[in-house]
């Protein structure tokens, strides 16, 4: 458990460079800035101090190759791997929204949209799932799954990293005006993004449902032994809820509405529900290849390839 131990060390790094440095940084930086915005200033100086322990964390723990980070594919296959599953992922995540707009738990907002408009929005929505996917699949299912299962397997390393990414996407960005910051808005932007924690039946079906995409994207990457794929479906369900989100809104006169959760209108009992229909078929597709020979090490944590069809 010391290298779970490390990488919550690092979260805990980046939290308390938001708070501590934060303000000194904002005193620094916002003369310089025409909209200086204090959640993102600090926010940035506390993902500095994540880089730097990541890379001192990296180094120590052996990780820092392109193997045990989940980069050994050539780049050819690797982004062939990354776009055959954003579109694999995208697919998968169209009969849950094809499912919301059926019973009406959303609606259209705003006028209708053009062609144009559509592909600069899947364009956009497709970027942004790629930058997001590559920044977590690496940090998570790259660097951490493998350090935690050289030291206790596979499985564990999947249950921990899954709960770790479930967390940590309810550390919501919490907003300071520029004339009220403070030398204490490190401290309350950290408190108001931790209150969420203090109402966990609020939150269940959100941290049941990213927890479980959590322990289906750790299971390709054991699979497949890369984060190619991993980082491909990332971005595509990244991609159709950026899509969704910015097409819909959620309908408040639906009965079925509180299936969408209260966390974020989209993700909630009804996606939960859809994700395990996804691991049926990302099991059948990212199934193991039959390796003959592996040692009681490597059946214990090993990371296989696979033979998709």
């Amino acid at each position: 458990m010391r290298a779970f131990a490390i990488f919550l060390g690092l979260i805990a790094l980046g939290l308390a460079g938001i708070v501590i440095l934060g303000y000194p940084a904002w005193l620094l930086i916002s003369p310089w800035l025409d909209n200086p915005k204090f959640h993102r200033i600090s926010s940035r100086v506390g993902m500095a101090l994540l880089i730097v322990g990541f890379i001192y964390a990296a180094r120590h723990l052996r990780i820092a190759d392109r193997k045990s980070l989940g980069f050994d594919l050539p780049a050819r296959g690797f982004a062939g791997e990354v776009g055959k599953a954003v579109f694999f992922g995208a697919l998968l995540m169209l009969p849950a929204v094809l499912t919301m707009l059926a019973f009406d738990m959303l609606e259209p907002a705003g006028k209708p949209l053009n062609a144009g408009r559509w592909v600069h929005l899947i364009l956009g929505g497709v970027i942004t799932g790629l930058t997001v996917a590559v920044i977590e699949e690496t940090f998570l299912r790259g660097a951490m799954l493998t350090a935690i299962m050289r030291e206790s397997g596979a499985r564990l390393a999947i249950l921990l990293t899954s709960l770790v990414y479930a967390f940590v996407h309810f550390l919501g960005s919490y907003r300071v005006k520029a004339a009220d910051v403070n030398a204490g808005s490190g401290i309350d932007m950290l408190t108001h993004t931790l209150a969420v924690f203090g109402q966990p039946m609020r939150i269940l079906d959100a941290f049941l449902c990213l927890f479980a995409v959590g322990v289906l994207l750790g299971m390709v990457r054991v699979r497949t032994g890369n984060i190619a794929a991993p980082i491909g479906l990332h971005a595509g369900w990244v991609a159709v809820i950026y899509v969704v989100r910015d097409t819909t809104d959620r309908s408040a006169n639906s009965p079925h509405s509180w299936m969408l959760g209260e966390f974020d209108g989209f993700i909630g009992w009804l996606v939960l529900a859809w994700t395990l229909v996804f691991g049926i078929a990302l099991s059948w597709w990212y199934r193991p290849e039959v390796v003959p020979g592996r040692d009681s090490r490597e059946k214990r944590g090993a990371i296989t390839t696979y033979v998709p069809e």
